[in-house]
């Protein structure tokens, strides 16, 4: 069967014109089928799911970001002015005013909103694959208000209607605990009714539903709930890690979508976009702007120099850690054993050397029609090793068992080639904490590890407690809201 990621572009397309010429005032006859006599037939379904999916692809940009809000690594880029709203997330002086915090805002509701359309007419016609459809419908919603709630704390909450234009005047924002409440409740409907295998590559299975309800529940330091959940999922699902032999591997385009990937985001080379439609893009953007620029040589693709690794980090793997090499690229190193090679050393800004080679563009693509813009490498938004991880947290935090939390943590560190943990307590709490940076760095993930444990004051340089922990509600949201909706702390003025 066809992967998901080669049936998405004219789907989507398709379904977003569908529905968009249905005005009731227009006398003239829309050639375009009406969204209220849309969901006749399982093939109607399906486009709309696929419509769902299509958003995830938009999340390139907030992983990118993420670590750059994180001490992990710097904006980079052409200079000091390179995209502002980056830039300015990376000193920690955002605002409302900020284009890539709206961006994250407004295609994470519509990801909302294409999940709610199908719910709105889940009733409408039966069929026998029904339940697997709205269980995968219910994942994605459940995703999509957890980035939301991760970057902006109580957001509106819709359930099972689309928000229409207007709608937004006589919704609240919803305190974060009722939406991780309804997240929750979707994902566990998602867990009970989705297979651990697909039978299309991409579709979300009840690994990854396991996953991020696991994940979700560690969020609100739920530590039995996520130790329960995430536990089933390591004993009874099908993942595992790749041995240290294949690990390097694993970010490479032929090798996606392995055993070790839980729940993986897809990309493809085979359509185009341009840089005034960051979400139409089938590519990972983020991949072309991560890499070197001027780079010419073998293996990698040139690149805009944004999100370079800081020496902290680099500094942070323990000697004989075999992941530093195929998670950060060292750029005079690699050219020192590849003599072909060459970058423009003196391009870019607050360059450190160092590049996210787990994400950095390789040659081989199709690079229709901007190369930048048309990466096909997947994220591996949820891999075994951060279920592994987050298991080991939830029992040593939770005060469950720092025995099989060890055993937890030792799979991932044995695979590094590196000793076994023997410590308990707090202290197995921070070899834990060290051990998620390490693994998962240049993955979007440290920022949030930082806020959620109490620790980002004192690991990100500008970081203001009482303010940080979140970001601003876009100014434009508000607005339009009727300034009904309150800023998130220490962004008022």
């Amino acid at each position: 069967m066809k992967n998901l990621k080669t049936i998405k572009i004219l789907v989507s397309f398709a379904f977003i014109a569908m529905f968009s010429c249905a005005d009731d005032f227009i006398d003239v006859a829309s050639q375009d089928e009406n969204s209220e006599d849309f969901f006749n037939s399982e093939a109607d379904y399906q486009e709309a799911l696929i419509a769902a999916y299509d958003y995830l692809q938009a999340t390139a940009q907030q992983f990118q970001v993420a670590e750059i809000a994180s001490d992990n690594t710097l904006a980079g880029g052409e200079s000091a002015t390179d995209t502002p709203g980056i830039q300015e997330i990376d000193d920690m002086i955002h605002t409302p005013v900020n284009a890539q915090l709206r961006n994250i805002w407004t295609w994470m509701y519509t990801g909302v909103n294409r999940a709610n359309y199908i719910m709105e007419f889940q009733d409408k016609t039966d069929f026998s694959n029904k339940t697997s459809v709205l269980a995968q419908t219910r994942f994605l919603r459940a995703f999509y208000y957890f980035e939301l709630v991760k970057w902006f704390g109580d957001v509106p909450l819709v359930v099972d209607k689309r928000i229409q234009f207007g709608d937004q005047f006589g919704i609240e924002r919803t305190p974060k605990a009722q939406v991780y409440a309804q997240i929750e409740k979707d994902l566990i409907f998602a867990v009970a009714n989705l297979p651990y295998t697909q039978s299309q590559t991409g579709r979300v299975t009840k690994a990854a539903a396991e996953a991020l309800l696991g994940k979700a529940y560690l969020y609100q330091e739920k530590f039995t709930e996520a130790a329960t959940v995430l536990e089933n999922l390591i004993n009874n699902g099908p993942h595992d890690l790749l041995p240290s032999g294949l690990a390097p591997l694993m970010w490479e385009n032929n090798y996606e979508n392995n055993i070790e990937s839980v729940f993986e985001i897809q990309y493809s080379d085979v359509d185009g976009g341009s840089y005034d439609c960051f979400q139409c893009l089938e590519g990972n953007y983020a991949v072309g702007f991560n890499g070197v620029r001027g780079y010419v040589g073998p293996v990698f693709d040139f690149g805009y120099s944004f999100n370079v690794p800081t020496q902290d980090v680099v500094d942070a793997f323990e000697d004989g850690d075999i992941r530093l090499d195929y998670s950060i690229l060292d750029i005079k190193k690699w050219i020192e054993a590849n003599p072909t090679a060459s970058y423009n050393e003196d391009a870019g800004y607050e360059q450190t050397g160092y590049f996210n080679r787990k994400y950095i563009a390789r040659l081989g693509d199709a690079n229709r029609p901007d190369a930048a813009l048309t990466n096909p490498n997947n994220t591996r938004a949820i891999r075994y090793a951060d279920v592994l991880l987050m298991a080991a947290e939830a029992l040593n935090r939770g005060t469950i068992s720092d025995a099989r939390a060890q055993n937890y943590l030792n799979k991932v560190r044995n695979r590094a080639k590196l000793g076994n943990v023997t410590t308990t307590g707090s202290n197995l709490t921070n070899d834990i904490y060290k051990e998620r940076r390490v693994e998962l760095v240049g993955e979007g993930h440290r920022f949030f590890d930082l806020v959620r444990t109490g620790r980002a004051a004192q690991a990100i340089p500008g970081f203001q407690t009482g303010k940080h922990e979140l970001f601003p509600i876009p100014i434009q949201e508000i607005e339009l809201s009727g300034n009904v909706w309150t800023q998130n702390p220490g962004y008022q003025n």
